[in-house]
């Protein structure tokens, strides 16, 4: 058996409605369940999807979505709390929708204007056609990365992944979670084929020998036994997902007409 009460939320827009469903019976007697629905009948579950509904219509930046209240003195405690927690972005914090890298960018020396003198006969102009395609990059840039953590919609620490035994970082201050952040950031940055760290130099002495362009690893090889163990990995993933929403659809399904009932009963 379960209690619900619909009430109108002011801190939405007219016509919202919150419902609180408190359940009477089972092992999760006494516990509630918040839902918010919308002048045409739409169910919301949670604030994201009730932000992505609403946009920009609506800030929902300090919006309680247990009471349906504005509580600006929360948004204030949580900027607080992001401005000196620096992994507050993996526990729940406002992401930034930006994927550009932290990759410190180096501005032209040239403040003003420059004019090319080419009267004389045998003037030649030399032109570097990397320097304005490509900014130079900061060395061991990777390790600004380093304590960035994801997080599910329960605001719990996402496991991060292993990485094979092949795969040894090089630099200083290396480790596997430095290794994993700098062959994502090649992966998601370069076209190219990632060999890791070639030369031999660039583990004695990476300040000096290191290749820029590839991650702080040693050089590996990639073998068919080791695509074969990703296939697999894909394969289950993908077998997971297809469980888990096929489970989903059919708790909704049921939800949808024990209401169906209720409301007829009613």
């Amino acid at each position: 058996m379960m209690e619900r009460k619909r009430t109108d939320c002011p801190a939405l827009p007219p016509g919202w409605k919150k419902e609180e469903v408190i359940r009477k019976s089972g092992l999760s007697a006494g516990k509630s369940d918040v839902y918010y629905y919308s002048p045409s009948g739409k169910k919301f579950r949670s604030k994201p999807q009730l932000s992505r509904y609403l946009g920009n219509t609506v800030d929902l930046g300090c919006f309680d979505f247990r009471t349906g209240k504005m509580m600006p003195g929360k948004m204030q405690k949580n900027k607080q709390r992001l401005r000196h927690d620096p992994l507050s972005l993996a526990k729940g914090g406002k992401p930034d929708l930006n994927t550009v890298l932290p990759i410190r960018q180096t501005a032209s020396i040239f403040k003003q204007p420059v004019t090319k003198v080419t009267s004389h006969p045998g003037n030649k102009v030399k032109t570097d056609p990397q320097r304005g395609t490509e900014q130079p990059k900061q060395l061991f840039w990777e390790r600004r990365l380093k304590g960035l953590r994801s997080s599910d919609i329960t605001e719990e620490v996402l496991r991060t992944i292993d990485l094979p035994k092949g795969l040894q970082s090089v630099g200083p201050d290396s480790n596997d979670e430095t290794l994993l952040l700098a062959i994502a950031s090649a992966l998601h940055m370069s076209s190219s084929p990632i060999t890791g760290q070639t030369s031999v130099a660039a583990e004695k002495n990476p300040t000096v020998w290191l290749n820029t362009a590839q991650p702080l690893c040693k050089a590996f090889t990639i073998t068919d036994e080791h695509i074969r163990e990703q296939e697999l990995k894909v394969y289950q993933a993908r077998r997971s997902l297809e469980e888990a929403l096929m489970a989903d659809g059919l708790a909704r399904a049921a939800e949808n007409t024990r209401e169906l009932l209720e409301g007829k009963a009613a």
